[in-house]
């Protein structure tokens, strides 16, 4: 099965087919995309299990003994509690009879068995995809019509559709700053504000103007309906229409919506793959400039996103922590050699520059929309607790809880780093100053995640390889890095 066509994990499904084999392959399959299968061989069963209404699909056979597939889906559909099930009939003739005899009965789909078995489950799995889009839709019907509203609104529901009404243009307006539909069906002569004059509205707002727009028209209302399509409208319905045109025609409309949702997703994680390479090469052309860099974002990714787990942060969010780690010092790709590079003493001024390395990061960041989860990382990450930290000196919980994290890890890995003016001092040194500067210059409940993370786990830490009386300087000027911590007097 096309992992494009993954389904819900959990979802049930029943199969009803006199076949065991196909039973059997159907119900494989499905399980092993993480589907709950009942099984039944006739209609009189299927009828029988599906009157809780715990499915999600009924997959069934057009010639199912006893009751057949059309008659149990008719028998489905007439039912409140189960009219809201996909029904997916399978017919082993491809008869177009019966197929449109199927979509009559109100079948979600009709698909033949005489097919690749993999074309046959991902015609299935399609089948729940759209369903589970389309499930609890909401969809604004504007008539002035009571009996017209009616009789959409019921037509609707038994689709699985949730809906909500308005008398004209206006109370569909004013609906809909407080609840966005998702798709709109509107009548053209209505009192107060008229189809045409809706329709100009809702496309005139950028908030609206992406809703699937459907025209409800007379026969005689056809010129109407051309500048209404000329207005932005979707497509039209000729009055008087069945049920089945109004589904057929409200479902294609959200299924080419879920397409192009589908279509603008791959193409912004093209584009998010293109930008996060480009930032990668940034990186790396930083590491080759700076001997100290190599290394430490990768180690700082690393032990920021421990704490992070320490702490009960969703998985998915530690992936960003991650990922803002190993851009925390994506700015210093700005800073110039002779003060990134100096082995000896920095001077105010050239201190000065280097602390601007967050924010020339945060400025390359900026203009890309799906780096703006990490940008308070690679912004805040030397903010310190009490407010002297920077670039804006922020206090307390004002500074982002990822970049508390990811300075508890910049900080110890500077502490522990060799450095051209000293050796990384002793794990336990480290851990002693991190302790000391908890409060302060640390976000204590970060230390206390990182400390008992580091004594349980086994945070992978550099060798020990200086003394206890090395000499160095305030653990927050040793995680400015590139800096050397140390500025002429």
């Amino acid at each position: 099965m096309s992992s494009a066509y993954d389904l819900p994990k959990g979802i049930h499904i029943l199969i009803a087919d006199a076949s065991a084999v196909v039973r059997r392959i159907l119900s494989r399959e499905l399980e092993r995309s993480g589907a709950v299968i009942s099984l039944v061989d006739d209609g009189e069963k299927a009828l029988k299990r599906t009157t809780t209404g715990e499915f999600d699909l009924v997959i069934a056979d057009m010639d199912l003994p006893g009751i057949g597939g059309i008659e149990l889906c008719r028998r489905l559909k007439a039912n409140q509690r189960t009219q809201q099930i996909p029904v997916v009939i399978m017919d082993s003739q491809e008869s177009e009879d019966a197929v449109k005899r199927g979509y009559h009965a109100g079948a979600t789909a009709c698909i033949s068995k005489i097919q690749p078995k993999d074309t046959l489950l991902d015609d299935i799995a399609n089948v729940l995809k759209k369903a589970t889009f389309q499930k609890g839709r909401l969809i604004l019907v504007v008539d002035d019509s009571l009996t017209v509203r009616s009789l959409v609104s019921k037509s609707l529901k038994g689709a699985g559709f949730s809906i909500i009404q308005a008398e004209n243009g206006r109370v569909a307006m004013e609906i809909m700053r407080h609840e966005k539909p998702d798709l709109i069906l509107s009548d053209i002569d209505m009192p107060e504000m008229s189809g045409e004059a809706f329709c100009q509205a809702v496309h005139a707002d950028p908030v609206f103007a992406s809703i699937p727009f459907v025209v409800m028209s007379a026969n005689n209302q056809r010129p109407i309906m051309r500048r209404m399509l000329q207005l932005g409208a979707d497509s039209y319905l000729v009055k008087p229409f069945n049920v089945e045109q109004l589904v057929i025609t409200v479902e294609k409309l959200l299924s080419d919506q879920l397409l192009l949702l589908h279509k603008e997703k791959e193409r912004l994680e093209i584009e998010q793959r293109l930008i996060l390479a480009s930032i990668t090469s940034l990186c790396n052309a930083l590491e080759a400039r700076d001997s100290y860099t190599r290394g430490h974002s990768e180690a700082v990714s690393d032990i920021a996103s421990r704490i992070a787990l320490q702490m009960g942060i969703p998985r998915e969010e530690v992936e960003l922590i991650r990922l803002g780690g190993k851009l925390h010092d994506l700015g210093k790709i700005g800073v110039i050699d002779s003060v990134l590079l100096k082995p000896g003493k920095l001077s105010d001024e050239e201190f000065a520059i280097i602390k601007r390395h967050p924010v020339i990061g945060g400025e390359i960041l900026r203009p890309v929309p799906s780096m703006a989860p990490i940008l308070p990382i690679v912004l805040y990450h030397h903010e310190r607790i009490d407010g002297k930290g920077y670039p804006e000196g922020l206090t307390g919980s004002s500074i982002p809880l990822w970049a508390r994290i990811t300075a508890v890890g910049d900080t110890y890995h500077a502490l522990t780093s060799d450095r051209p003016y000293r050796k990384g001092m002793p794990r336990d040194k480290a851990l002693e100053i991190i302790q000391q500067a908890s409060g302060t210059q640390l976000c204590p409940d970060c230390v206390d995640a990182f400390m008992a993370m580091e004594f349980r786990d086994g945070l992978p830490v550099c060798p020990e390889k200086a003394s206890s009386d090395t000499d160095i300087d305030s653990p927050e000027e040793e995680a400015t890095g590139s800096c050397r911590d140390a500025r002429a007097s």
